[in-house]
């Protein structure tokens, strides 16, 4: 039996769980997101979270620009990632929207929260393992982010279109933790 070195692990159950999620871009995605989406507006109202950090998908994550303009409508501060360099800090979600590195979007630079309660954090999974510590794409952004924000963070969820779950541990203690994991 090989042994194998955690962070070996960790590679070898990304790149399965990046198949996955391919695989599930694939077929009936409108119908997952939405179900997604309606968990995650449902929870957020029964929160009455005010201040949401959230994400600018890819095609393999679930698409949340409809959940967007509903919260911008109900009046509540959304966030969202403006990377700088090995991580990222977050800005108000406001158009126009700029396509950057990783084909991610952003909006144009702005106004910083700075230290500012975010409510709800709505994070994107790639995997997850048995301590619920979120597996990404390996660039570490989100780690690095929430090991300075955590503390202005009340409540962290996970979403993805498909469960990708290792039932031994292959993440690091630094690792991003959700506090509730929403799939299809």
């Amino acid at each position: 039996m090989e042994v194998m070195e955690p962070h070996k692990s960790k590679e070898k159950f990304r790149k399965r769980c990046l198949e996955q999620l391919k695989k599930a871009a694939q077929s009936r995605v409108y119908a997952k997101d939405r179900k997604v989406l309606a968990v995650l507006h449902q929870w957020i109202v029964e929160r009455n979270a005010r201040s949401i950090m959230l994400y600018l998908p890819l095609a393999m994550e679930v698409d949340l620009y409809p959940l967007i303009r509903v919260l911008r409508r109900e009046g509540r501060t959304l966030y969202v990632p403006f990377m700088e360099g090995k991580s990222f800090r977050l800005v108000k979600y406001r158009y126009p929207l700029i396509t950057k590195r990783f084909g991610i979007k952003e909006p144009k630079n702005s106004i910083q929260y700075r230290n500012k309660k975010i409510d709800i954090a709505i994070v994107p999974m790639v995997g997850v393992d048995l301590t619920h510590r979120r597996v990404g794409f390996g660039k570490g952004m989100y780690d690095r982010f929430f090991e300075k924000e955590m503390k202005n963070i009340g409540f962290t969820v996970f979403v993805a279109r498909k469960l990708c779950f290792s039932s031994k541990i292959v993440t690091d203690s630094h690792d991003v933790k959700a506090d509730r994991i929403i799939i299809p």
